[in-house]
């Protein structure tokens, strides 16, 4: 591309100045990034495909700044042929992703720019939250009462909506790693060969292939979740929680604040198997062993850096008794080593650790030991070997080398142990039924437990829940279902005895309804030996059993449903022996598509607001774990404003949140970028925690009943388009490229959980992505335009009253940015030339004439409450990235149209396929949150 892929002209049109001197170098880096690219283009494929590249670049702009009509540049991609629209589409893909560098390396620039220049911490930052914790002056024993067991878990799942190669991210590194060293040195000062480095590594880029040739297998998506621990892990969750741990302390110093770390990660990727048939006791096993394997990996090569540091002779220091102690029992008789106490001390706690990984792993990673010494039982005996080093190291002077590496590894044994991060199950609710009938009935207890009621179910479980026996023998006759289900569970159970309960932490319950699907998976869980009902102080259990409500019935019914578990007397003493904290998973995904953007939102505060009833009643404690995507139609939004927009007493301190897809690297590719997202989780928590963020005082049961009422009309809305307009599943499949995604090589998991034709079947992942595709974003607003305006009807003291609500409540005021950030992503015009791949002409007009109504309409009544005068006026850096990168998706999707209509016409060519997958791919790619 020319050295004017952005000029500043372009930039003016779409909302930039040329006196924005702050973009200047983020200009200036497309600039150069798309000038090279160019270059690559050129050299490799010759200079008619350069020139058809820039042609259609041109054209592209002239229809974002309307001056052409946009059925002209329809009609040149259409005329194109399979190979010319390989070579566009993989040009204006390959652009958006460098443009993604860019822009994520702009905002590293400013950091540091408003670093150095003192500028007041940012919203989201610690040090902006402690500002305000200050301003609070907050008592000591509040603090311990309300940060007690206080947990920020960031879970990553394995759904698949993340596109890119992890060769596309190594490459990417290389880019962003020379535009950083460019920007580290002084004018002038660039390496000469630079440029021959960039340009190789944009070369390396064009010549290697988008897409994958295969579907990922489970096992890949293990390891893919892993290398984000290397990435920014290790480094950046240690420093956070010594960090957070340093500030509460200096303030509130008697109150023993955080014993234990408060930024825990955790993962799905090999546990839930809701849908997933490819997640099995190996799957289990091999995903736990994967863990164990990277956290005694990272311990053990810490440890190896640490013994060659720490080199200091007793002959210059003396170092404590218990320290001696140590090295003695190390068996290092090196003479090399005689006079170095620290060094033959870590000489043995590295063997010690080795052995734990022999006996955990089967083998060592790493060096083998110099010496077989006894394996650690737990990470709180290597942790006390450590702080013996530590106290050492201080009472000789030498607290400085302490407090650097040796305090890092200490952290970091805090917080990934042996076992590196959770591991959840998680099944749905119906499985759980199926199962537990077959093995009542092969057991003689129940013929027939699918036909008894709820009483009757939950007295024959409570009954089971009292029996030491299991109820079957590990040669019984089964089904395959049940053979499967109980060999992960028994997976699970080997996983807590050779790692700690910290290795399996909870077991979610998809569409979790009544008591009987809570009890289910306790007998399940007893059948394994996980559930102990008669334990020493009753029944106890390392796994917390945790129910999910998705739909928004389920939501609506999710207060008195936990009531009704909390009345069981022994599930309630279970509870008692899990310190009284009971987990709750709430469902973002499914309430959406089941009622809409703005009645799903509701249910899940109105769910929150009744389940935080409740424990206050029962006095326990709740911990919400949300179940969030990367877009705003999956719960998606930025993390800071979610939090602080729950309501009263939902985060007391704890919460629990899925990262997914392309979220994990948009998050954790890189530390910077790792510190600041997790640094915000912390930051949202510790504010929604102490402080009144809701801010509606006596006003809020009015803004509730409001809401209420708002809701109700929206989910009419949503559902009479959704649900009750009769070829709505046709137009959807023929409109948006939903069955061609499904051949998209980026998970291991089907699209659906059973095979359908229906909404309900299909999993809302790929429900969202599509829509992104077409660019209609349908989940993330439909319903709320039809409830404000209905609801307003012209009465100017009401539509005051809504912006006052925004001014006020943050809950409100979250849930209208995020809808204007999708709103300014929607663009129906190209939803258009998407329908018209519908054949059906009355259809098409029956399903898109509402949807361009209600677009018209919800952007009006949005814009008429913030009184702003364009969608995106409190989100300036997304109307930049947009005026930066959405001209480029404009020939991606005229392309994708023209691809899915020829290969349903019946074209079976090969590189119509691919050119359709790559379309998929450079979407989501510049679209950046698009599942």
């Amino acid at each position: 591309m020319s050295e004017a892929t952005v000029d500043v002209a372009d930039l003016r049109h779409y909302g930039g100045t040329e006196r924005d001197g702050a973009d200047a170098p983020l200009r200036e880096d497309i600039r150069l990034l798309g000038r090279v690219l160019g270059e690559v283009i050129g050299e490799q494929s010759g200079a008619d495909v350069l020139d058809l590249v820039e042609a259609t670049r041109l054209e592209a702009f002239r229809v974002r700044r309307s001056e052409v009509n946009r059925a002209e540049l329809a009609q040149r991609m259409g005329d194109l042929d399979v190979r010319a629209a390989n070579h566009v589409i993989r040009a204006f893909s390959h652009f958006s992703l460098l443009a993604n560098l860019a822009e994520d390396i702009h905002h590293e620039r400013r950091r540091r720019f408003h670093r150095r220049e003192g500028s007041p911490p940012q919203k989201g930052s610690l040090a902006a939250t402690f500002r305000l914790l200050d301003a609070e002056r907050l008592d000591r024993d509040t603090i311990a009462r309300e940060l007690r067991g206080a947990l920020v878990c960031p879970v990553v799942t394995a759904h698949p909506t993340e596109v890119r190669r992890r060769t596309i991210f190594r490459v990417q590194r290389q880019i962003t790693e020379l535009i950083r060293q460019r920007d580290r040195s002084a004018p002038g000062e660039v390496d000469p060969g630079w440029s021959a480095q960039l340009e190789r590594a944009v070369l390396t880029l064009w010549q290697t292939a988008l897409l994958r040739l295969s579907r990922l297998r489970l096992e890949d998506e293990i390891d893919e979740a892993l290398r984000y621990y290397e990435l920014s892990l290790f480094e950046v969750v240690p420093a956070l929680n010594a960090d957070l741990r340093r500030a509460l302390r200096e303030r509130w110093p008697q109150a023993d604040l955080l014993p234990r770390p408060m930024l825990l990660p955790g993962s799905w990727i090999g546990g839930d198997r809701d849908g997933n048939p490819f997640v099995t006791a190996d799957a289990v096993r091999r995903a736990s062993t994967r863990q164990a394997e990277t956290a005694l990996g990272h311990h053990l090569g810490e440890l190896l850096v640490l013994r060659d540091e720490l080199s200091m002779s007793d002959r210059l220091i003396t170092p404590t008794p218990e320290l001696l102690h140590l090295a003695e029992l190390s068996r290092d008789d090196s003479p090399f080593r005689a006079d170095e106490p620290y060094r033959r001390a870590l000489h043995g706690i590295h063997a010690r650790l080795a052995a734990t990984a022999q006996r955990v792993l089967g083998s060592v990673p790493g060096p083998p030991p110099h010496t077989q010494l006894e394996a650690y039982d737990t990470p709180d005996a290597l942790l006390a070997d450590l702080g013996t080093v530590g106290t050492s190291l201080r009472s000789h002077g030498a607290g400085a080398l302490a407090d650097d590496r040796l305090a890092r590894l200490r952290e970091a044994v805090e917080v990934f142990g042996f076992h590196l991060c959770g591991l959840d199950m998680r099944q749905n609710a119906a499985v759980h039924e199926e199962v537990l009938a077959e093995l009542l009935a092969w057991a003689g207890v129940c013929p027939d437990y699918a036909a008894l009621d709820e009483e009757q179910r939950v007295a024959l479980l409570t009954g089971e829940l009292r029996m030491r026996r299991p109820l079957v023998r590990p040669d019984a006759e089964l089904s395959e279902t049940a053979h499967g289900e109980l060999g992960v569970l028994t997976a699970a159970a080997e996983r807590v005895a050779a790692l700690g309960p910290r290795a399996i932490p909870n077991y979610v319950i998809s569409m979790c309804e009544s008591v009987s699907d809570v009890l289910e998976v306790a007998v399940l869980l007893k059948e394994v030996g996980l559930l102990d009902p008669d334990g020493d102080d009753g029944p106890s259990c390392p796994v917390g059993i945790s129910p999910l409500f998705e739909t928004i019935g389920d939501l609506q019914a999710a207060g008195a449903t936990l009531s009704a578990v909390l009345d069981q007397p022994l599930y309630r003493a279970l509870l008692a022996n899990r310190g009284d904290v009971q987990e709750v998973m709430l469902g973002y995904s499914d309430s959406n598509k089941d009622g809409g953007y703005l009645a799903a939102n509701w249910a899940l505060y109105r769910a929150e607001l009744a389940l935080v009833e409740v424990a206050r009643r029962e006095g326990i404690r709740l911990r919400l774990f949300h179940g969030r995507g990367g877009t705003v139609g999956r719960g998606g939004g930025p993390s800071y404003d979610a939090i602080r927009a729950q309501p009263p007493g939902a985060v007391a301190g704890a919460l629990r949140i899925t990262e997914q897809g392309e979220v994990v690297a948009a998050k954790y590719a890189d530390p910077d970028l790792a510190r600041r997202n997790l640094e915000a989780m912390l930051a949202a928590t510790l504010e929604a925690t102490l402080l009144d963020v809701e801010g509606l005082g006596e006003d809020a049961e009015p803004a509730y009943a409001l809401l209420d009422d708002l809701a109700a009309r929206a989910q009419r809305a949503y559902r009479a388009l959704v649900h009750e307009t009769p070829g709505f599943v046709d137009w959807f499949r023929a409109a948006t490229p939903i069955g061609e995604l499904a051949e998209l090589n980026i998970g291991s998991r089907p699209p659906s959980r059973k095979a359908g034709t229906s909404i309900s079947d299909l999993r809302a992942i790929p429900w969202v992505f599509s829509w992104s595709q077409a660019r209609i974003m349908l989940p993330g607003w439909y319903g709320t335009g039809s409830a404000l305006e209905s609801w307003v009807d012209g009465d100017e003291q009401r539509l005051e009253g809504l912006r006052d609500l925004h001014r006020r409540w943050p809950f409100f005021r979250t849930v209208l940015s995020n809808m204007g950030m999708v709103l300014a992503k929607t663009d129906l015009e190209l939803a258009a030339r998407y329908a018209e791949l519908v054949p059906d002409e009355e259809l098409r007009h029956r399903v898109l004439d509402p949807i361009v109504a209600e677009h018209e309409r919800t952007c009006r009544m949005l814009l008429a409450i913030t009184g702003d005068d364009h969608l995106l006026a409190d989100n300036p850096s997304l109307a930049r990235s947009i005026r930066n990168r959405f001209p480029y998706l404009e020939p991606l999707h005229h392309l994708q149209v023209e691809m899915l209509r020829r290969r349903r016409s019946g074209d079976d060519d090969e590189l119509v396929r691919r050119n359709i997958q790559l379309t998929i791919n450079g979407i989501a790619t510049a679209l950046r949150n698009s599942g």
